[in-house]
């Protein structure tokens, strides 16, 4: 006998986003995971499951997280365009979309747990009307608040875009893409925790009030997040967290917090580093024989150190290389650094240095895309790379890491609101940043180097763009806070905040804000917007203006010649060819490159122009029409 399976863990709960429906549902799908839930906005559907390891892992000092964003062609109806039509490897706005998730996620749980917590957002069904990266990053947020996870969420997420004068909620791609400004915010009930921007030039209080609304929308969404982990929540689990030896530590602290303070009081890194060096040799001698675990504890208790060292230097106002709060480090650019590529630019602030080139092409080497998502071609295309010798490590280079194709993105949306159209610019256009050296804030130094590199390869930009980074750190227990100006490693890496706002002397357009602590209040994003306003100013103005003022009058000479033309629909036919013998017998004949679009627009690419005229002239030929 067959029996109808019950499933006495079902439950729906709905409220409304943005004034459409959203609805979760738990309790049917994926019983063996910890916790999970269907999500649905219109007719977007994303299945978010949580799934945590019962033991600890063993041997590493750092919390195991991990966020799969999983995308689906099944989901807006169409098969993976690979030879073996499946999914492969995650598209840069699949890793992208998982970086909204993780990013604001990843402070709110206790950084002692090492237990491995993966979380997997499955699109299962994508609208392009509702986005797809704010449904699984509530379901995210709302299956680690049920399971048995600790955590200090919920979180919520939400898009905001100004629009023809109009705030809109979650807006839809052909909104998105009209608007001056659009943010993504995460936040918590009380405060912002992650902030990604992308504007057209938009001034600093259209970008505040989008914030602002954002925050609003999530504490409704938080409100009703709460009732659901009311209703389903399972009691989080207990842990024994990482182990410190405090006694260790307090003999550490007692015998040469000195020696830290000495070794953190300098501007330069590679002088730094070996004051550390020697102050763990010192220790090692002088307290390994006592501990054990010496070896086990010393790299944690030395992060300790140096980071009580930090915070109470920049609470009183004092940074560790001397500068002023609202200093920027020394500044250097440089054009034309590189022979035969179409356009170069160094750009230093500091020990940070990125070296940028780049490349014209014919419209035809635009990137496709086959992605889950409306776009299918992009034409601008930024990539941004980070090798282990810019840091002073000796490690292989793997393939290309989440964080560098994260910050490739930051640059190519801080830079895509001044590139020309293609009426203006017939070229597909390719920049490369390549990290030389770092010591905080390279991909705000990779949106400064390729600024001069466009600028160098002739590309008509609407303005110049700077980018520029601002710091936080703040007393938990009085309240004090401080926002400084240009921070560097040590600053980052112990500091509570990366803000990175790029623009133009006329606005805003690209923002990336990632936090160590529990949030920010809209006082805090406030000054940190200035901050970066004035910095960015001050970056166009003494550096970067003076280096090259406007773009070059031509293209380099190694760059292809760009002419572009407009024949008749009917005549297309007629320029191909039978089998396209036509119009390779002109590519042949002339060594130009041809482009024909449906609509008639041609586009002929050659390094030499007579050739590309050449080849003009052939095409005018076939498509002249004898008047009578």
């Amino acid at each position: 006998m067959i029996t109808r399976k019950q499933y006495p863990n079902h439950h729906v709960f709905e409220t409304s986003i943005g004034g459409r429906p959203f609805t979760v549902e738990t309790g049917k799908v994926a019983e063996l995971a910890d916790a999970e839930c269907i999500c649905r906005y219109g007719d977007t559907v994303v299945l978010t499951t949580v799934t945590c390891s019962p033991d600890p892992k063993p041997g590493i000092d750092y919390f195991p997280l991990t966020i799969e964003f999983e995308e689906r062609m099944y989901a807006v109806g169409r098969i993976p365009g690979s030879f073996n039509r499946r999914e492969g490897k995650p598209s840069e706005r699949g890793i992208l979309n998982s970086r909204i998730i993780d990013r604001p996620m990843r402070p709110l749980f206790d950084d002692e747990l090492r237990n491995d917590v993966v979380v997997t957002c499955t699109v299962l069904a994508n609208d392009c009307e509702n986005p797809v990266e704010i449904v699984a990053s509530l379901g995210a947020s709302i299956s680690v608040a049920c399971s048995d996870v600790p955590w200090n969420g919920p979180i919520a997420t939400t898009n905001v875009a100004y629009v023809g004068g109009q705030y809109v909620i979650n807006p839809s791609a052909e909104q998105r893409s009209a608007s001056e400004c659009f943010v993504c915010i995460a936040s918590t009930f009380e405060k912002v925790v992650m902030i990604e921007t992308e504007a057209k030039e938009a001034p600093e209080s259209i970008v505040l009030e989008c914030i602002r609304i954002a925050h609003e929308t999530n504490m409704e969404v938080v409100k009703f997040i709460n009732t659901i982990v009311e209703t389903i929540g399972k009691p989080k689990f207990t842990f024994e967290k990482a182990a410190v030896n405090h006694d260790l530590l307090d003999d550490l602290c007692a015998y040469g917090m000195n020696q830290i303070e000495y070794a953190l009081d300098t501007d330069d890194k590679n002088v730094r580093e070996e004051r550390l060096t020697a102050a763990r040799r010192d220790f090692a001698d002088k307290f390994a024989e006592k501990y054990e675990d010496f070896d086990v504890n010393i790299e944690v208790c030395l992060y300790k150190m140096q980071k009580k060292v930090v915070k109470k230097w920049l609470l009183e106002g004092k940074r560790v290389d001397g500068r002023q709060m609202d200093e920027i480090r020394p500044l250097d650019a440089e054009v034309g650094v590189l022979p035969r590529v179409h356009g170069s630019g160094l750009f230093s602030r500091g020990q940070t240095q990125v070296l940028s080139i780049c490349t014209l092409n014919t419209l035809s080497a635009a990137q496709k895309l086959d992605t889950i998502y409306p776009e299918e071609t992009k034409r601008y295309i930024h990539h941004y790379n980070f090798p282990s010798f810019s840091t002073g490590e000796a490690r292989a280079s793997r393939s290309t890491s989440r964080r560098e194709i994260g910050h490739g993105s930051l640059a190519e949306k801080a830079l895509l609101p001044v590139i020309p159209s293609v009426e203006e610019f017939p070229y597909a256009i390719r920049v490369v940043s390549e990290v030389l050296s770092s010591n905080g804030s390279t991909s705000q130094a990779s949106i400064c180097g390729s600024t001069l590199a466009l600028m160098d390869a002739g590309v008509p930009i609407k303005r110049p763009v700077a980018g520029i980074s601002c710091g936080l750190i703040s007393d938990q227990e009085t309240g004090a806070w401080r926002t400084f100006t240009d921070i560097q490693g040590v600053e980052d890496f112990h500091g509570e905040m990366d803000f990175k706002v790029a623009g133009t002397t006329e606005g805003v357009t690209a923002i990336q804000m990632d936090l160590k602590n529990k949030g920010l209040t809209m006082e805090i994003i406030a000054d940190a917007l200035e901050r970066c306003r004035k910095a960015r100013l001050e970056i166009l103005d003494k550096v970067m203006l003076p280096c090259i003022s406007e773009p070059r009058a031509d293209v380099s000479e190694y760059a292809p010649k760009m002419i572009s033309m407009k024949i008749p629909v009917e005549k297309i036919r007629e320029v191909i060819g039978s089998g396209g013998k036509t119009i390779q017998k002109i590519c042949a004949d002339t060594g130009a490159k041809v482009d024909i679009d449906d609509d008639g627009n041609v586009f002929i690419a050659a390094v030499d122009p007579a050739a590309g005229y050449a080849a003009k002239k052939m095409i005018d030929d076939i498509c002249f029409v004898p008047e009578v």
